[in-house]
């Protein structure tokens, strides 16, 4: 709920004054003033856009922290609509924030894996709890990308492509789409793939941010710390928790710059994207977000379903974490968030949610995994290539395989659809038809990830008595 401040006449005077001169300077080319450098110009009014929304946000309205993050999303969204690509120089305020969240998530994942490991105190509890998960995460990828494959099937986005379209986008976006598939073209062996889990040196692999490797080290130091006496375990496990917490303090201290930093990220890529590129994708845009809200709508229900827990309830919880999913476009940046906030706003045990969730974020793909299906689907009828039942059961399997071992960054689903492509011979080339729009839909996309992930967490818990009642009222976070 939003509520007006006591009037403060200076406050309003200052945050008109800087929202009409930002408005105004972002009108205006960077050499409008001849006296000013360029670069202390563009300095100037993106300062002053910030003050505004600072004022909005802190001074004149008192609203919770998600509600800020949408307004923020919202005014990015409008700011990149009306000034297009200048509004771009507020990016690195952006990028401020998903480094500063992206610089705990080593050290959180490592802690909370050690910890939540080791907590679980017997190796048979580990087996049932990670067999539960893993049997989840398979399975909801596999869903993803068949609602997907059907989505894609119904609505044949790929039909009705006009030739030029179809050159234009090729041509525009052809080198991208090369180094996209360079990239990936290393990384397609599945053996490959799992051995890499294994890390040669586990100082390397949290340093470079290997976090499949990370994570297969936490989890087996986390299983000898619980084979070990338990006076030589317990000094370790301390340490870790207090890391844990540590990492999590850092959490509540960064989110509080969350809405300056949507509202960068959401503006640059609104700014930079460009409405004649989505009226010619708009029907892939279109079919790609409706099945990934139909994922969305059936989580809370699937949360019932094991939990009880009223849909609603559910949905409220998780909303801070999708809507930081939505503007990082990265589920292990979010990943902090996500622990926050199914500890705190659904009742998730710390025991589960820090093993569960950090495997989540980086082998449950849900939304990647329908975007999967719906891109392959796409290209092969912009190129007239059939695709029978087995090409796409094809699809299913090596996309649910894709998913595993694939990081939790933004732009990863271009890597795992060249893999996809591959196995049912459909042209590479063809990814270039789809990069423009790439960005947009990997923050759907990525939203529906965490969202996943906490429904694993919630089934998880609910099954094995981990699930304590949530707060009526939940934290701002």
């Amino acid at each position: 709920m939003i509520k007006f401040k006591p009037l403060n006449v200076p406050v309003v005077v200052i945050f008109l004054l800087s929202s009409i001169l930002s408005i105004y300077f972002f009108t205006l080319p960077t050499d409008a003033f001849s006296f000013l450098a360029p670069v202390f110009f563009q300095l100037i009014r993106s300062a002053l856009m910030l003050i505004a929304l600072y004022l909005i946000f802190e001074k004149i309205f008192q609203m919770e922290l998600h509600t800020k993050i949408l307004l923020g999303m919202l005014f990015g969204g409008f700011a990149g609509f009306f000034f297009h690509s200048e509004v771009s120089e507020l990016k690195p305020v952006g990028t401020a924030f998903i480094r500063l969240i992206q610089m705990i998530v080593v050290p959180l994942v490592l802690a909370s894996l050690i910890s939540g490991t080791a907590s679980l105190g017997d190796i048979k509890k580990m087996k049932r709890i990670g067999t539960k998960t893993l049997v989840y995460y398979l399975a909801s990828t596999a869903l993803a990308i068949t609602v997907g494959l059907i989505f894609a099937n119904v609505f044949q986005p790929g039909s009705g492509m006009s030739p030029d379209v179809q050159a234009k986008l090729l041509e525009n976006y052809a080198g991208a789409a090369g180094e996209k598939v360079a990239s990936a073209k290393g990384s397609i062996s599945v053996v490959d793939t799992f051995l890499n889990m294994i890390p040669k040196n586990p100082f390397d692999a949290l340093g470079n941010g290997k976090m499949l490797q990370v994570i297969f080290f936490a989890i087996m130091t986390g299983i000898a710390l619980t084979l070990i006496p338990k006076d030589k375990a317990e000094p370790v496990i301390k340490f870790f928790d207090g890391v844990f917490e540590a990492m999590i303090k850092i959490v509540l201290i960064v989110i509080e710059i969350a809405p300056y930093g949507v509202f960068a990220l959401i503006a640059d890529a609104v700014g930079s994207f460009g409405l004649d590129i989505l009226a010619s994708l708009l029907k892939y845009t279109v079919v790609t977000a409706a099945g990934l809200s139909v994922m969305l709508i059936l989580y809370p229900f699937v949360v019932k379903l094991f939990s009880g827990m009223n849909p609603m309830t559910f949905a409220r919880g998780i909303r801070p974490a999708q809507l930081v999913a939505f503007s990082t476009s990265s589920s292990g940046a979010t990943l902090p968030v996500t622990m926050e906030m199914c500890e705190d706003n659904l009742g998730v045990s710390k025991e589960v949610a820090s093993f569960v969730l950090p495997l989540g974020a980086t082998v449950n793909m849900d939304g990647t995994a329908l975007y999967q299906g719906v891109a392959a689907v796409f290209i092969a009828q912009v190129y007239g290539i059939p695709l029978d039942i087995s090409a796409q059961l094809m699809i299913v399997l090596t996309a649910t395989l894709a998913s595993i071992g694939t990081a939790a960054a933004p732009g990863v689903g271009i890597l795992m659809l060249v893999i996809v492509l591959q196995q049912v011979g459909i042209p590479l080339d063809g990814i270039a038809l789809i990069l423009a729009v790439d960005r947009l839909l990997d923050m759907f996309r990525t939203a529906v990830n965490v969202t996943s992930d906490a429904t694993a967490s919630m089934i998880i818990a609910a099954t094995e008595g981990q699930l304590q009642e949530p707060p009526q009222k939940h934290p701002e976070i």
